[in-house]
């Protein structure tokens, strides 16, 4: 007896963000931004850094403390945070939205991705902070210290990740639960970049500030475009 044909069932939307929310949510992160982006413009910020940077280093080469494998392990993470591997999970999860046939999400999550990264090059280029000198670089870093790169796209391209995914459930705590975690991922991410010494504390938290703020702002102003954009 010949075997029926397999079927794939492609689940539907059960969720779609509240632009409102997610305004107000994206403002509060844009003045977070825009206040640390003060405090380094006028050097209120330097005493918090120089502490940021030597709190948990030790010995006359100031290198953190702990096994050679931690440090291992902080390169790892840092680099889910680089260029290479945030845009290859941005690239599979703007694949695997077509497949689902979530084309809005799809188009709406590589806008954002794309927008964010020249976002923050506007910036680094405006502020152009050089990075910290006072403990050693341990990973290589090129280019403007404010704000981190790592920590503005890391939060733009896994929180955008996650509000897309989210609409595939109607639980709240599933949400909850993928957005949280993309949320801890991208400040693990930012911590790192301190931890090895290639950022200022300033720089981690305005990036992650100004990364999340825009992955929440590009869900409430350009949903409607990519909508239109995914009829058309």
């Amino acid at each position: 007896m010949p075997k029926p044909p397999e079927t794939l069932t492609l689940p539907a939307r059960g969720w779609s963000i509240d632009r409102r929310k997610a305004l107000v949510v994206a403002i509060l992160c844009l003045i977070g931004f825009a206040a640390m982006v003060w405090l380094v413009e006028s050097g209120r910020s330097d005493a918090f850094d120089r502490i940021g940077l030597l709190f948990w280093r030790e010995g006359a080469g100031l290198v953190p403390k702990g096994p050679p494998k931690l440090l291992e392990a902080v390169r790892d993470v840092t680099a889910l945070g680089g260029i290479l591997l945030r845009n290859l999970f941005a690239l599979g999860a703007v694949a695997a939205l077509l497949f689902l046939r979530l084309r809005r999400e799809a188009i709406l999550l590589a806008a954002t991705v794309a927008l964010g990264w020249a976002v923050d090059g506007g910036i680094k280029a405006l502020v152009g902070r050089p990075r910290p000198e006072i403990v050693p670089h341990l990973t290589e870093a090129a280019g403007a210290s404010f704000p981190s790169g790592h920590s503005f796209n890391s939060a733009v391209v896994y929180i955008a990740i996650a509000l897309a995914f989210a609409t595939l459930s109607a639980r709240q705590t599933v949400r909850f639960t993928i957005i949280g975690t993309a949320i801890a991922l991208s400040l693990v991410i930012a911590w790192s970049r301190v931890w090895l010494g290639v950022h200022f504390p300033s720089d981690v938290i305005a990036g992650w500030l100004g990364g999340a703020g825009w992955a929440f702002l590009s869900a409430a102003v350009l949903a409607r475009p990519a909508q239109i954009a995914a009829d058309s």
